[in-house]
């Protein structure tokens, strides 16, 4: 009979795909070494989400400490995933230990501590964490503006609005450009959507014309 560890390093994802949700359903404490170890290397986003679900079913005073612990990791992957559960947790006393991620040297650690963030941040940390989110506005790749802007939004209008007006006043072109995308998304949330749309758009004709050159 095979361990929870043994069907988690298994090669099919299936596999450890069913050896967490099974851990997940019957959720124990003894456990929570092997998920949160998995959590680092676990390479099919669909069983990094059930990790995610099974690590927040057993008890939070446990699970906690035990994430804060892994954003000082040096993989991306376990500050990410690590960041990712505490928001799911939804326990703002680590906000702290979050906002420490904002600046994360990782760009992907870096988004997920934004949305993390702006879901934990207690009501009157919201106007400080909204400055110090745009700090990053205009810059990064397609998706890392859409996820800032997405996390800004969470914060609402009241919080955010001023935050942008002062950034597009003070700062460049592609300060501006961010700008309007995120107020774009603030007046109507599906505008999401769209940008992300026309950015796979984007990327399949660079896609057909980088083919036809070659």
């Amino acid at each position: 009979m095979t361990t929870l560890a043994d069907d988690l390093t298994d090669p099919r994802s299936s596999v450890r795909l069913r050896a967490v949700m099974a851990a997940g359903t019957d959720a124990r404490v003894e456990d929570l070494e092997v998920l949160v170890g998995r959590c680092a290397v676990e390479p099919d986003l669909q069983v990094r989400e059930a990790l995610t679900w099974a690590l927040v079913r057993l008890p939070a005073e446990t699970v906690v400490p035990r994430l804060l612990d892994e954003l000082h990791r040096p993989e991306a992957q376990a500050r990410s995933q690590a960041l990712h559960t505490l928001s799911k947790i939804r326990d703002g006393s680590v906000y702290p230990e979050v906002a420490e991620r904002l600046g994360d040297d990782d760009p992907g650690v870096r988004r997920t501590a934004w949305r993390a963030a702006v879901l934990l941040a207690p009501g009157d940390e919201g106007p400080a964490l909204a400055r110090r989110l745009a700090r990053e506005l205009g810059q990064g790749d397609r998706e890392t503006r859409l996820a800032l802007s997405r996390a800004l939004v969470t914060l609402g209008e009241d919080v955010v609005a001023p935050v942008l007006t002062d950034a597009a006043e003070r700062r460049g072109a592609a300060v501006r450009e961010h700008v309007a995308e995120t107020e774009r998304l603030l007046a109507d949330p599906d505008a999401g959507s769209a940008l992300a749309l026309e950015r796979a758009r984007r990327e399949m004709a660079l896609g057909r014309g980088k083919r036809a050159s070659g």
